[in-house]
């Protein structure tokens, strides 16, 4: 969609722009007055002199957020927040890790304070483990306002769920589809008397994807409600926004749609497709010392590199769809605390999770679609920090990462630091290492889950039969 097409969409909608510290202006233009709240130093100074108290903030948030290490409000919490407290629907676009939650949440438990209802907010997640993510901040932001928070996502118990819905939380945070399932079965539990609704990357939630559930949603939802649309990236689909029902909402951008951060090196590898894995598996053992994540395409694979890097001693874990909930969970707290080094995920992973120590992404596949691209990278350098991302290109990817590079604007410079010779020495490794992955994924499709002691057996006689007909052959 292209510019002119883009405003002439807003102008219908009724829907106000803002760049970074810009005050909106009748039809949509853009003025380099700054925001309410926010002096005309600090907005030349990219909010060095804004605090949270200058936006309105309330005292006992301003102390939450100060145990909760956030120093100064970011982009787009300082362009934001002041409209939100002003009662009015927003449309916000931030790249990924920018502090969209914290833009959110803070007018939200300050209208509470003011006003305490139960089921006061609701927010929709497109993936479960970004749901469980805002709930924590909620807590941590509610945790001396006995603030009280429901994470209503698949794959877990619905009955404990709608236990959880009869104590009437504050704050409901949830994926479309299961809250629809509440909304159907759940006696009792309704969201007519919701003050907000969140959409937290609305792209995704906007999409064919989630249509059904959220046309359910709106219609239980009351028309006296503030709306929020956040994201890294969205398209301006006038149906979509006028079927959110927004009432004129302020648009605020700090960032170009679909740029990555300025501290992220970005590299791709060429290799041929044959030797892929043990080439990921050298990088793997080059960055040792760092905690990485590997993006795959499918389920299969990311279970598949997880177990022949666990075989070659890496710690590793896998996250993916067809994994159940506690184990997603279990998965991503291992990697949250430093536990494990590297996690093997699909695009599960790669939207709005906020996990600071990541130093490494690796595309082990090329995304199909180029947004994913910038989603997955923005899970390094976040708020400040540095970072790189490396993507692996075969001879049958040269295309799909052209449109990467077409779609970033931008040359990425090769990563030759690993050089053939010390990757292929690994190669005999790997090539044992996949064929156990292989058998132990048959053993856990065959007959049930082994037990991990039972596989453990196994495996010790697969390495102690292959000695055995090494000696053979030597004594021969």
């Amino acid at each position: 969609m292209d510019t002119n097409q883009e405003a002439k969409e807003v102008k219908e909608t009724g829907t106000k722009e803002i760049s970074p510290g810009g005050q909106e202006t009748s039809g949509g233009a853009v003025s380099s007055t700054a925001a309410p709240g926010v002096t005309d130093n600090a907005t030349e100074n990219s909010g060095v002199d804004v605090t949270f108290e200058s936006l309105g903030v309330c005292r006992e948030l301003c102390e939450a957020v100060k145990h909760m290490g956030w120093d100064k409000p970011t982009d787009i919490q300082r362009d934001s927040i002041p409209y939100a407290l002003q009662g009015r629907d927003l449309i916000c676009l931030a790249k990924t890790g920018s502090g969209k939650t914290g833009a959110f949440a803070l007018p939200v438990v300050q209208s509470l304070l003011d006003n305490p209802s139960p089921i006061f907010a609701l927010v929709l997640a497109p993936t479960r483990e970004l749901s469980y993510q805002i709930g924590e901040q909620f807590r941590a932001l509610g945790a001396q306002v006995s603030l009280t928070v429901a994470v209503i996502v698949g794959g877990m118990d619905m009955v404990d769920q709608a236990m959880q819905l009869a104590k009437k939380p504050h704050i409901v945070i949830a994926s479309p589809g299961r809250l629809v399932d509440h909304l159907e079965n759940t006696k009792g539990f309704h969201i007519k008397g919701i003050k907000y609704l969140i959409m937290d990357e609305a792209d995704r939630l906007l999409s064919m994807d989630f249509d059904q559930a959220l046309d359910k949603i709106l219609e239980n939802s009351p028309r006296d409600r503030n709306t929020y649309l956040f994201s890294a990236t969205m398209t301006s689909k006038v149906s979509k926004l006028q079927r959110a029902s927004l009432k004129k909402p302020v648009k605020v951008e700090v960032s170009h749609k679909y740029e990555t951060n300025a501290q992220l090196i970005q590299n791709y590898t060429f290799i041929p497709w044959k030797y892929k894995l043990t080439y990921l598996c050298s990088m793997v053992n080059y960055f040792n010392n760092y905690s990485m994540i590997i993006f795959v395409d499918t389920c299969l694979a990311a279970q598949k590199l997880a177990s022949v890097l666990r075989q070659l001693n890496f710690e590793a874990v896998a996250l993916h769809g067809q994994m159940h909930q506690n184990e997603r969970l279990g998965s991503l707290n291992h990697f949250r605390a430093g536990d494990k080094k590297v996690l093997v995920a699909t695009d599960v992973a790669s939207r709005g999770l906020d996990i600071p120590q990541v130093d490494i992404v690796l595309n082990y596949d090329i995304p199909k679609n180029s947004k994913d691209y910038i989603h997955r990278v923005g899970r390094t350098a976040r708020a400040g920090r540095s970072g790189r991302a490396v993507a692996f290109v075969t001879q049958y990817d040269v295309e799909a990462f052209q449109r990467v590079e077409h779609f970033l604007n931008q040359k990425l410079e090769e990563f030759n630091q690993i050089q053939s010779d010390t990757a292929m020495q690994l190669h005999q490794r790997v090539l044992d290492a996949s064929r156990e992955a292989d058998i132990e994924q048959k053993e856990k499709e065959g007959g049930g889950q082994l037990s991990a002691k039972q596989m453990k057996k196994n495996k010790m006689k697969r390495i102690l039969g292959s000695n055995n007909k090494k000696r053979k052959g030597a004594a021969r």
